[in-house]
């Protein structure tokens, strides 16, 4: 049954990962600018409100923007080691609804360095209330008011260090702390600590080691988005071992 589940989330993570270039493209804009319209070829996506899930492929057949095998590759590993460490519990299915969202968040933050609202505001919400119709099904292992005040707190938490030093974090963090606050708080506070400390050391990890190939200085912004992300995952996969 687990090698069964495992499969399923396989597949659903590689046909949702097939839906995530185009809206990477579409998003991968500098603050303050429109969500792109066209495509590199000056073709416009189809009608309004359209146009943001697929392939990003223009009308002469090219392909633009990041990678459709890798997107769909990572999306898949992702669920598939989301369904081996959670099993056939229901919060599973919230977790495979994040996580394509998750590796389209790294996409656009590692390209400019951008988490964009109309992703991580809805995404908070939206994960507060899965959450919470989770809580009242059989089976369910986390706590729903737990998921709420980790949300808050740790949007709280990154809201300080973002007064404190506004050129090392963005506030498209602050935002995606609600979410991740979420996740990892639904386990309880030591799986929201480790989360949340995983992602930060990650991120110094990936800093040093840029700096160390010479590749950046001491002074250089990076995205911390994708790390608090692999932060949150850890956390998840640290649950389902006994404490």
């Amino acid at each position: 049954m687990n090698l069964l589940i495992i499969m399923a989330a396989a597949l659903w993570g590689r046909g949702a990962g097939l839906l995530i270039p185009r809206a990477a493209y579409r998003l991968s804009v500098p603050p303050g600018e429109p969500w792109r319209a066209v495509c590199p070829a000056g073709h416009p996506f189809a009608g309004a409100g359209r146009g943001w899930l697929g392939r990003a492929r223009c009308a002469d057949g090219d392909s633009y923007g990041p990678s459709t095998p890798v997107l769909a590759a990572v999306s898949a590993v992702v669920c598939a080691v989301l369904a081996a460490t959670t099993g056939a519990r229901p919060e599973l299915l919230v977790w495979l609804l994040l996580a394509p969202i998750g590796v389209l968040l790294v996409t656009v933050d590692f390209t400019v360095e951008r988490l964009p609202d109309v992703v991580t505001l809805p995404l908070a919400v939206i994960t507060l209330a899965l959450l919470g119709v989770v809580a009242l099904l059989p089976g369910a292992v986390g706590n729903w008011s737990t998921a709420l005040l980790g949300s808050l707190a740790l949007g709280a938490a990154y809201l300080i260090l973002f007064l404190i030093n506004p050129t090392g974090f963005s506030f498209g963090d602050v935002k995606l702390a609600l979410t991740l606050g979420a996740v990892t708080g639904w386990f309880g506070w030591d799986i929201l600590l480790a989360g949340a400390y995983t992602g930060f050391l990650l991120f110094v990890l990936y800093g040093l080691s840029l700096i160390v190939a010479r590749r950046a200085g001491r002074k250089t912004a990076h995205p911390i988005g994708p790390f608090l992300l692999a932060g949150a995952c850890f956390g998840v996969l640290l649950s389902s071992f006994p404490r």
